[in-house]
């Protein structure tokens, strides 16, 4: 481990003097995960299953009440079903499938390769960006390009300049809108700056998000209003509602559980000749969870659970919940942080940090 990072506290789970805690740390993780893949079957695939279930019933349930949706318990109806239905489709379905957590199951509906989900950005660029990018680099000052999104300031290591003095309403103001942001940013326009993106792969990308642009807002503000016919002004507005209702709670839990105070960065330094407990020892340092029952965990996707995510990527996104108490356990062991909270506790972590990394 980089000598500037904190060290394990040194209760190694063995007498062994010539292990070193990172190294247990990580066959500690690995056994855990090795576990869990040996005993994915049945009940994972009929959890997965009614997910899928659950949320094209909600989303056929909206669509229908919104083309009577000049009756307004019809509006609301409907767009409180779509927009549970695109949450779900987003954090639970969208964002785990592509990571390939299901891909084992061996099915072409619900596989890593095959899924677009409902979101402004095509998936193979989200799948480059966060799949690669940023769970490789994760909270890296200058290699993680998730850590602020390359607009927000979030760590003293990323130097100050006035425009961050705005941040908390640029931060503010993309919530409702994050769909398009992430779209825009997936692009990478400052990679092609950088000389790191050829301008003919940057304008290959930006042809593929025209295209998925023009399929989503067809989908939902001229296909279904127009199918709507006399009610497709409040059809419009309840897609709308229900889009920008998904944004936020996307970005609510993205942002809780990446950017809370106690969240720790790195430099490009401190991950030379990175071992496999030390990536482990990055994730749970550079990631945060959020506490609540099981419908919040659901309609998170299960990222409330993020520490588990990011120190198990591909495993299914119902046992985070399983192996929670055995991370925080194997932490506990270690000396290790834990970072945890409500909701409230976290969200307000989150702005805390936005606040203060606004000024120099």
């Amino acid at each position: 481990m980089a000598a500037s990072a904190p060290a394990v506290r040194q209760v190694a789970p063995t007498d062994d003097p010539t292990v070193h805690p990172t190294d247990e740390l990580g066959r500690e993780l690995d056994r855990v995960r090795s576990e869990v893949v040996a005993a994915r079957g049945e009940n994972d695939a009929h959890y997965i299953h009614t997910v899928l279930a659950v949320q094209r019933t909600l989303e056929t349930g909206g669509r229908l009440a919104l083309t009577v949706s000049l009756l307004p318990p019809a509006w609301l109806a409907g767009t409180a079903m779509l927009t549970v239905a695109k949450t779900l489709e987003n954090m639970e379905l969208g964002h785990n499938v592509m990571h390939g957590q299901w891909d084992w199951m061996g099915d072409p509906a619900i596989h890593s390769t095959t899924w677009e989900w409902d979101f402004a950005t095509p998936a193979d660029a989200w799948k480059r960006t966060h799949n690669h990018l940023h769970h490789t680099y994760t909270n890296v000052v200058g290699r993680d390009r998730d850590l602020g999104y390359t607009i927000l300031r979030m760590s003293p290591d990323q130097p100050w300049h006035p425009v961050y003095a705005l941040q908390p309403l640029y931060a503010a103001l993309l919530a409702p809108v994050f769909e398009w942001g992430i779209a825009l940013y997936d692009l990478e326009a400052d990679a092609v700056t950088a000389g790191r993106k050829s301008v003919r792969s940057f304008l290959g990308d930006l042809a593929g998000l025209a295209r998925k642009a023009v399929g989503q807002f067809a989908k939902d503000y001229v296909l279904f209003p127009l199918l709507a016919g006399p009610s497709a002004v409040p059809c419009l507005l309840g897609n709308l509602t229900a889009n920008a209702l998904r944004n936020v709670w996307a970005h609510t839990v993205i942002f809780c559980g990446h950017f809370p105070g106690d969240v720790r960065t790195f430099t490009e330094d401190e991950i030379e000749g990175e071992t496999r407990g030390e990536w482990y020892l990055r994730q749970i340092q550079g990631s945060a969870n959020i506490e609540g029952g099981r419908l919040l965990h659901i309609l998170t996707g299960n990222l409330s659970h993020q520490i588990e995510h990011h120190v198990f990527p591909d495993l299914p996104s119902n046992r985070y919940a399983e192996v929670a108490p055995r991370v925080r356990e194997i932490c506990a062991r270690y000396g290790l942080p834990y970072v945890t909270g409500s909701l409230r506790q976290q969200y307000a972590s989150m702005w805390g940090r936005v606040l203060r990394h606004a000024l120099p």
